[in-house]
């Protein structure tokens, strides 16, 4: 069925779904997602049974996807993947194209989550895990050595999610979604608590509270922890992203997609950046000034914990809106006081800006939490990005995740070793 005229005079080629597909190479319901997110149009015709498509726009798409998809970039060589969850513009970023920091504003993370998924906003939403999937994780998390971290902790209580999950190998959309939306609250059970009379119902950010402090939160407490979950679900292609995606592309399964993305996490370049930022807020508290503290990182010849972003040339957006809700939080003024005074005197030496690595620690160090806490709230946050970026990667072509070596060892012939 290609065909057809458009207007009296002009006459445009259409496609079929299924011609539409196998031009770009993907399954005909990639191709619905395509038109969904704006990047082809479709058209019933009259009398037929399903939509079409114009066949320069579809020529064109694929055309795009195979350019990109080569890993071929147009800023330096790096490697560069075609995605719409996620834009960083100068000192603003977007879900979907909504800005992010007014999404955490007003809706919860779950609701966010929900967002970055469907594209829809689910009012209201909450996320529950099942008896046995919980049950699973936190017998493997209980077997682990005290001095796990809660990185350790997430990961092994992915892959027990995993085990108890006989249907993970389901790749389709409403499956992974499924996935996700007991995954993200079985990892926070599995959590051990620090209160025994905590009860796991209610929003995800009061559950995970139970598990960071051993205070009771107050309305605002949770609203900010709620916020820093929104806030840091997604923030384009990231090093832990960029795991996830890879292996999304050899169609490992959703667990072991957030697995992956949790070994990267680890870094301390990454989600355990904030932990150093703690640490270092603590000193700053401790002594009454941040000058000592930061001589002594620069003679170490360290990089200051919690200041300057590669993207961002001023002050990372989702510091700044952690700082304006901490400031209605009395409780937060000193490592708020710290925190300024540590981007104050830094900025003698360099001029650098606050990023979320010190707004989460001011968080952190406020509530009475561990420095690890910053750590936790950012693995389980980025899941649910992660598996957006996870249902996404499954509707480009297989395995396309496959730079080219370079190879610059001794060349052969050599012989074989004595």
């Amino acid at each position: 069925m290609r065909d057809q005229e458009a207007a009296p005079g002009h006459h445009e080629t259409r496609l079929t779904t299924k011609e539409t597909a196998e031009l770009l190479g993907v399954k005909p319901e990639t191709v619905y997602a395509y038109v969904s997110r704006g990047q082809l149009s479709s058209r019933r015709e009259p009398g037929g049974r399903g939509s079409t498509f114009d066949a320069k726009e579809v020529t064109a798409l694929a055309r795009r996807n195979r350019r990109e998809s080569g890993g071929s970039s147009t800023t330096g060589g790096e490697l560069s993947v075609r995605t719409g969850i996620t834009l960083i513009d100068t000192d603003r970023y977007y879900y979907r194209g909504v800005d992010a920091t007014d999404l955490a504003a007003r809706h919860s993370y779950e609701e966010i989550a929900e967002w970055l998924w469907t594209g829809r906003m689910r009012s209201g939403t909450t996320f529950t895990a099942p008896d046995t999937s919980v049950a699973v994780a936190r017998r493997a998390v209980n077997a682990l050595p005290e001095h796990s971290g809660p990185t350790d902790q997430l990961r092994v209580a992915t892959i027990a999610a995993a085990t108890a999950d006989p249907l993970r190998f389901d790749l389709s959309p409403d499956a992974v979604i499924g996935t996700a939306r007991t995954l993200i609250p079985t990892l926070v059970a599995a959590l051990p608590p620090l209160r025994h009379d905590h009860r796991d119902t209610g929003p995800l950010a009061q559950r995970l509270w139970a598990r960071l402090s051993g205070r009771d939160p107050d309305e605002a407490s949770l609203r900010v922890l709620d916020t820093a979950l929104g806030l840091l679900i997604d923030h384009d292609l990231a090093a832990s992203t960029l795991a996830v995606r890879v292996a999304a592309s050899a169609r490992a399964h959703a667990y072991a997609a957030v697995s992956a993305g949790l070994g990267v996490l680890e870094g301390p370049l990454h989600g355990a950046a904030s932990g150093l930022a703690h640490r270092m807020l603590f000193d700053v508290l401790d002594l009454g000034t941040a000058v000592p503290v930061i001589a002594d990182e620069l003679r170490a010849g360290r990089r200051v914990p919690g200041l300057g972003h590669r993207l961002y040339p001023g002050e990372d957006p989702r510091a700044r809106a952690l700082f304006a809700l901490l400031e209605e939080v009395p409780d937060a003024a000193p490592a708020l006081a710290a925190a300024r005074d540590i981007v104050a005197t830094t900025a003698r030496h360099t001029p650098l800006h606050a990023n979320v690595d010190l707004a989460l620690a001011v968080l952190t160090v406020s509530f009475g939490m561990a420095p690890t806490a910053g750590e936790t709230v950012f693995a389980i946050a980025r899941t649910a990005g992660w598996i957006a970026h996870t249902l996404e990667e499954y509707e480009e072509r297989p395995l396309r995740m496959r730079p080219s070596g370079h190879y610059v060892g001794p060349r052969p012939p050599q012989p074989l070793p004595a």
